[in-house]
C-alpha cells in the first residue's frame, strides 16, 4: 500500500482506514434454540398447549414498550407495506425535515421474514412439539441520531426469540468527534472527502476498536425495547444477550485533492484488476490457503467471482470468495474506497482459547462474536493493504527489468558478500513465490512453514530436520540481505517488506502475462 501511496503522493491528501458498515446481532442465547426454549418454558412453568397465547402475550407487551418510546418522543410511526422500500433514505429526510441533531428520529415498521418457533402435534409420538420455523412477522426500525454513533437504526423483531439488529456507520461516527473539537473537513453522505488533520482523524477512528461493545450495544437495546429485559427472567436475572457481527465493511479511504486526479489513474486501475487479478491473487487478499504450488486447494469447495459494475456513483470492481470479499471503486468523485466485508467469518483464523478453556489458545476459525472483531480489522486491514499493494505493483512506472535487475547482483551486507538473486530459475523462483503467499502476509511465515512448502513433509531424523532448516535459513539470509524481508520483533517469525511485496506481485504478473501482446508491442 505505502508503494500505491508513494506512487501518487503529489494527487493524495491522506488515507482514513476504519469501519465503514457494522451489522450486530443481538441474540437472547438460551432462547436460539428450540432446547434452551423448552428449558426456559420449564422454568417459567409454560406449557407447550399454552405456548401460542403465552408468546403472543410477549409480542403484544414488546410491541407496545418499543412503540411507546417513540411515542414519548412526539416521533412519528410509519407503516410500510413494502418492506424493501429505503427506510435509511425515508429517516434521513424526515431528520432533515424536523431539523432533527440528535434523538430519536422515527419509527418504521414492515412484515419480513424471520426465524421463529411453532408448535404442531407429533402424530408417531403422540405429542405437542415446539420447533423452529421460517415465518414472518413485523419489525420495528428505531432510527435515532445517536451521540456517538450518529444516524443508526435498531430492528427489533416482535416475536420469539426477539432477535435485534443494530446497523451503524464507522464514517457517521467519525464525524462526530471532528465535531466536538471543531476539526475542519467535508462530508458528502457517508463519506469523508477532505479532512484537514489526517492523523486526528485517524487516532478518532482507531477508537472504535477500543470501544466497550457489549455495554454500548446494550444500552442502545434498552432504550429501544425496554420491557425485554423485564418479561424475559430466570432466578430473577435477565437473560444474557450474546452479541454478534452478521457483516462488517472495513474501508481505506484514499482522498485524492481533485475528482479530475482521481479520474485520471482510475480507468487504469480498473483494466489492471479485471484483468491481471485472478483467483488465485483474490484468495490470497482475504487470506486463504493456497497448495505448496501456489494453486487454490483441489478441496475448496466455494466459487471465487469478480465483476464489474457500473454504479451511480461510478465503476465497482469486487472479487468475492464465498461470502467474503474485497472491492474497489471510486466514491464521491475524488475518494478510491477499498473494502472488505467479511459475512462468514469462520473462514478465517484468529489465535485464541475457548469459552471453556480460554488459556488453551491455538489458530481456530474466527467466530461472530464482537470478541474477535479487533481480528477482523486487522484481517480486513491486511486485504486491504495487499490489495492496494498488488496494484501499486502493477502500476509501477519503472520496467521489469528495471525492478529485477539490481537483485541479480552480488551485494555486501556487514562485510558479508551474498550471491545476487536469480528470479526467473526455479529455485530462487519457488522461494519467493512461497514467501509471498497470502496466507503469511497477516501473520508472517516461520523456517518451518517454508522448509514444508519447498521440501515437504518434515524429515524425522534429528540430523536430516538440523541440514533442512540450515538451508532455509541461508536463503531466508540471502532475501533479506536483498531487502526483500524483515525479522518481526520479538518471534521467530518473518514478513515480506514493501520491496519484496513489490518484487513478488511483480513477478507473479509477469508470470501470468500472456505473451501474444507483449510481442505484439515489442514489434
Amino acid at each position: 500500500m505505502n508503494v500505491f501511496l508513494q506512487r501518487h503522493a503529489a494527487s493524495v491528501i491522506g488515507v482514513l482506514h476504519g469501519f465503514d458498515r457494522l451489522l450486530f446481532r443481538g441474540t437472547q442465547r438460551l432462547l436460539a434454540t428450540a432446547a434452551g426454549l423448552m428449558h426456559y418454558l420449564w422454568s417459567a412453568q409454560v406449557l407447550l398447549k399454552n405456548f401460542g397465547d403465552w408468546s403472543q402475550s410477549l409480542t403484544e407487551q414488546v410491541r407496545s414498550a418499543s412503540e411507546q418510546v417513540m411515542r414519548d418522543a412526539n416521533r412519528p410511526l410509519i407503516y410500510l407495506r413494502d418492506a424493501s422500500a429505503s427506510k435509511e433514505q425515508m429517516a434521513r429526510q424526515i431528520a432533515r425535515d424536523d431539523g432533527i441533531k440528535t434523538g430519536p428520529v422515527c419509527l418504521l415498521s414492515s412484515v419480513e421474514p424471520c426465524w421463529s418457533y411453532e408448535i404442531h402435534r407429533s402424530r408417531s409420538e403422540r405429542k405437542l412439539i415446539l420447533e423452529p420455523r421460517y415465518r414472518k412477522c413485523l419489525h420495528l426500525y428505531h432510527y435515532r441520531i445517536h451521540p456517538q454513533l450518529g444516524l443508526m437504526h435498531a430492528r427489533v423483531q416482535t416475536w420469539l426469540p426477539f432477535t435485534m439488529k443494530l446497523c451503524l456507520n464507522g464514517r457517521e461516527w467519525l464525524g462526530r468527534p471532528l465535531e466536538s473539537v471543531g476539526a475542519a473537513y467535508v462530508k458528502k453522505e457517508n463519506c469523508l472527502t477532505w479532512v484537514g488533520d489526517v492523523p486526528g482523524a485517524q487516532e478518532m477512528l482507531d477508537r472504535q476498536l477500543r470501544t466497550d461493545w457489549p455495554a454500548l450495544l446494550g444500552g442502545i437495546a434498552r432504550q429501544t425495547n425496554p420491557a425485554l429485559e423485564r418479561l424475559l427472567r430466570m432466578e430473577g436475572r435477565p437473560l444474557e444477550c450474546y452479541w454478534s457481527v452478521d457483516q462488517s465493511e472495513w474501508a481505506s479511504d484514499v482522498m485524492f485533492k481533485s475528482p479530475a486526479a482521481l479520474a485520471g489513474i482510475y480507468p487504469k486501475l480498473i483494466r489492471q484488476g479485471i484483468t491481471t487479478l485472478g483467483s488465485v491473487e483474490v484468495m490470497r487478499f482475504l487470506g486463504q490457503r493456497l497448495t505448496a504450488t501456489g494453486q487454490i486447494n483441489g478441496h475448496f469447495a466455494g466459487e471465487v467471482v469478480s465483476d464489474l459494475r457500473q454504479r451511480p456513483e461510478g465503476m465497482r470492481l469486487k472479487h468475492r470468495v464465498n461470502a467474503n470479499s474485497v472491492k474497489m471503486y471510486d466514491k464521491q468523485g475524488s475518494v478510491l474506497r477499498v473494502e472488505t466485508t467479511i459475512n462468514n467469518p469462520r473462514d478465517l483464523k484468529v489465535f485464541r482459547g475457548t469459552e471453556a478453556e480460554p488459556q488453551k489458545k491455538r489458530w481456530r476459525p474466527m467466530r461472530k462474536g464482537v470478541a474477535d472483531l479487533h481480528r477482523r480489522a486487522e484481517v480486513s486491514q491486511s486485504s486491504n493493504e495487499r490489495y492496494l499493494g498488488a496494484l501499486g505493483a502493477m502500476d509501477c512506472q519503472a520496467s521489469v527489468g528495471e525492478v529485477l535487475e539490481p537483485l541479480g547482483q552480488a551485494i555486501q551486507v556487514r562485510g558479508r558478500r551474498y550471491r545476487g538473486l536469480r528470479v526467473m530459475e526455479a529455485e530462487d523462483g519457488k522461494l519467493l513465490a512461497a514467501v509471498g503467499r497470502g496466507e503469511f502476509a497477516i501473520n508472517g511465515f516461520r523456517n518451518r512453514d517454508i522448509r514444508v512448502l519447498l521440501m515437504g513433509a518434515e524429515a524425522r531424523g534429528a540430523e536430516e530436520k538440523r541440514r533442512r532448516s540450515g538451508r532455509i535459513s541461508r536463503r531466508l539470509a540471502l532475501l533479506r540481505a536483498h531487502g526483500l524481508i524483515r525479522r518481526v520483533s520479538k518471534t521467530r517469525r518473518w514478513m515480506l517488506t514493501g520491496k519484496g511485496q513489490q518484487v513478488v506481485t511483480l513477478l507473479s504478473v509477469a508470470k501470468a502475462a500472456s505473451a501474444k501482446p507483449l510481442m505484439e508491442k515489442a514489434a
